[in-house]
């Protein structure tokens, strides 16, 4: 079951979602310079500075997130990162990712 409610959902959007909290959120690797990590999906169970972790049915993968293109689903929409848009501690995402923020577009 999706830690998000249906109320949370629809606060998401393409600008926005360099903002908010990613874990839970369902994942998908679309890029990356490791050819290995291309294609892993599952869900997000961690993350890193670095890094996010993601829980799929062979574990849990680590992917890096400077280097990698991810597309995050939450409920039925769905939103392409640019690793190094997120490459930053959760906590410190909103004050850093404002930048990011600014450039993208609805």
């Amino acid at each position: 079951m999706p830690y998000y409610n249906n109320n949370y959902r629809d606060c998401y959007n393409n600008k926005n979602i360099v903002l908010h909290e990613l874990i839970g959120a369902q994942v998908r690797v679309v890029e990356s310079n490791d050819v290995a990590q291309e294609g892993i999906k599952g869900t997000v169970a961690d993350e890193t500075k670095n890094t996010i972790l993601i829980e799929t049915a062979q574990g849990i993968k680590i992917v890096v997130k400077k280097t990698s293109v991810f597309k995050f689903s939450i409920g039925r929409k769905s939103f392409i990162v640019e690793g190094r848009e997120i490459n930053f501690r959760p906590y410190e995402r909103i004050e850093k990712g404002l930048k990011f923020y600014k450039r993208r577009r609805l």
